[in-house]
């Protein structure tokens, strides 16, 4: 009896334990999240993730203590955690720069112990007349660390999920600060602009950096010469630069409802950036959605279509004027883009007026629909456009469609009016040739450089893109910042009007933070932050184009002089420029080296040209 009394209190007490147990783990509760699977929440939010750790800890241990300053080439990323590898500190940087130019350099600040209230002091420029380049012209930013999805400098990458299981940070957000601390054993990357205002008198200008913190103090010396040459205002730049712009991400990042005044007044301060590297290209969308959902924020349609309830169709034009208007009031007016007639999977939307419902349909450019539907679209559009006068200035946009899809398109288009514009994203195809009025090919899938200058010959524009391929040159986050700059001098020797890329602003979840897409390489969608922000790749890409125009004014200028040196300069920068069609491996050091040499053809060139006015 006593044992039967035992067994069933030890059987009350599994049971009462066992619910518990059941209780406690939550099973009973709908909607559980297993904790095992969310990330534990820090108690404050991090600027940047700092979960990296060194690879080279004696490095650190040999470093002395304190404050640790020196200049760094801006072809080269630094890491959160390793001691700089630079061939010896330098506390001195030497520049030459045309008047309206912009100089920027990258300042490294580093320690193995902790390090508070860091700053910078920056000085205005002087020459030896008293005249100055004043501190308000300069820029400095701290560079923020961002997580992408491939080592540096990859070379493996494809377009489709990266095969790393890692995270790599690497050094690219520009963020404005008064002062940071700097914690032990690591590196803060700090990047200085210099805008060179257009009425600067030609000289060589002297000025200090002072960086202070709690405890240290570090001058740095600064030497710009400015020559006798002035780079037009960026509006004023020949080289078409076009980057693919999402307007609803930027609602989207800062909860603000799209097209509201809120919206448009950030859109403005966005777009400014773009348009200060010489933006020519406003982006539009005519559908909805274009690229079949690929984005994490879509792009929607700016031209709303209805179909009538007694029958018909209408077109809404106040998204895609608005932001036409808006685009153009910052000096981006030169281009306008609608992508596109042919849509990924020929998906289409429209409302119907009847039902208020969104219908989808799939219309193939070789279908009867789509003949139908689009020369009415077109009719309307072309009238609308007209009356904007912006008709002139209008593509059509398609991009990397299969040929006989894209031609069916075209034979709609060209059917309905001679007159319209089209521009194609894609491999080069000689059956497109003389249909395309811009044509952009993929980087390594190009016509060679004389049939660029034929179509030059005939008043077409031809440029180039690189999008989640080729790995090299790029812009992601991990390519080598000389990639960027180099892209400007490919433009050159290959004679495109100039470049392409998806995308402006097609920001993944938190690109504050992390650069990484579920589908490309990281930095792929986007090459601007939130806020308006610019970032080591975007500058780098500025940098190149800067050199587009400079090349191309100094062709102007010495095709006009009968001067032997200056004929002999003009040669050699010619003859250096074929470096850049020939390059196959994109060793860092190699085209570091070829973008030095053909900066300092074009300063020499420069100087000789002033020599002779």
């Amino acid at each position: 009896m006593f044992k039967r009394k035992t067994m069933r209190k030890t059987l009350l007490l599994i049971c009462i334990t066992n619910l518990f147990f059941v209780v406690a783990s939550g099973q009973p509760y709908k909607g559980m999240l297993e904790f095992s699977k969310l990330p534990v929440p820090p108690p404050h939010y991090l600027q940047e993730y700092t979960f990296d750790t060194t690879l080279n800890a004696e490095a650190w241990n040999i470093q002395k203590k304190g404050l640790h300053v020196s200049f760094a080439s801006t072809d080269e990323l630094y890491f959160r955690t390793e001691v700089p590898e630079l061939e010896k500190e330098s506390t001195t940087w030497q520049a030459t720069a045309w008047k309206g130019e912009r100089l920027n350099t990258q300042i490294l600040v580093w320690s193995p112990d902790t390090l508070k209230q860091v700053r910078f002091i920056l000085n205005d420029l002087k020459n030896e007349k008293g005249k100055l380049i004043a501190g308000s012209n300069s820029n400095i930013y701290m560079v923020r660390y961002v997580a992408g999805n491939y080592p540096y400098g990859a070379k493996d990458v494809t377009c489709g999920a990266s095969p790393y299981k890692n995270l790599y940070l690497m050094p690219d957000r520009f963020e404005a600060f008064e002062q940071f601390d700097l914690p032990g054993r690591t590196v803060r990357p700090v990047w200085l602009s210099f805008n060179i205002p257009a009425g600067t008198e030609a000289g060589i200008y002297k000025g200090t950096v002072q960086v202070k913190s709690d405890n240290y103090t570090a001058t740095l010396n600064i030497t710009l010469t400015i020559q006798n040459q002035l780079l037009p205002k960026p509006s004023e730049w020949k080289h078409r630069l076009d980057l693919w712009q999402n307007p609803w991400v930027i609602a989207w990042k800062n909860n603000l409802s799209p097209w509201s005044e809120e919206h448009k007044l950030l859109l403005k301060k966005h777009l400014k950036l773009y348009a200060d590297a010489g933006g020519k290209y406003i982006t539009t969308y005519g559908v909805h959605s274009p690229w079949a959902d690929n984005s994490y924020m879509v792009e929607g349609t700016m031209i709303e279509w209805i179909k009538r309830k007694e029958g018909g169709w209408k077109f809404e034009y106040t998204i895609f004027d608005d932001y036409v208007q808006l685009a153009m009031s910052v000096g981006i007016d030169k281009a306008i883009t609608i992508y596109t007639p042919v849509p990924w999977g020929f998906r289409f939307r429209y409302k119907d007026e009847k039902t208020g419902n969104y219908v989808y349909e799939s219309w193939a450019p070789d279908s009867k629909e789509f003949k139908s539907f689009w020369n009415v679209f077109l009719t309307d559009l072309k009238k609308h456009l007209e009356q904007k006068g912006w008709f002139e200035k209008t593509y059509l946009g398609i991009n990397e469609n299969a040929m006989d899809q894209t031609l069916a398109a075209i034979k709609v288009i060209k059917d309905h009016s001679k007159n319209w514009k089209i521009t194609y994203a894609g491999d080069w195809h000689k059956e497109l040739d003389i249909l395309l009025d811009d044509y952009c090919f993929l980087y390594g899938k190009e016509s060679n450089v004389d049939i660029v200058k034929k179509r030059s010959a005939r008043g077409q524009t031809t440029t180039y893109y690189v999008c989640c391929n080729p790995p090299v040159p790029n812009n992601f986050i991990f390519s080598p910042p000389a990639e960027g700059r180099w892209l400007g001098w490919y433009t050159a020797a290959h004679g495109y009007d100039g470049f392409l890329r998806w995308a402006y602003d097609a920001w993944p979840a938190d690109p504050m933070r992390d650069a990484r897409h579920e589908l490309w390489p990281a930095g792929d969608c986007f090459l601007v932050y939130p806020g308006g922000n610019s970032c080591i790749r975007f500058e780098k890409l500025r940098e190149g184009i800067s050199d587009f125009e400079k090349i191309r004014i100094l062709r102007e200028k010495a095709a006009k002089s009968t001067d032997k040196t200056v004929q002999n300069l003009l040669e050699q920068l010619d003859q250096h420029l074929k470096t850049f069609l020939a390059e196959k491996d994109f060793d860092t050091k190699k085209i570091t080296n070829d973008l030095i040499k053909g900066k300092n053809i074009v300063e020499q060139l420069t100087e000789q040209l002033a020599l002779l006015l």
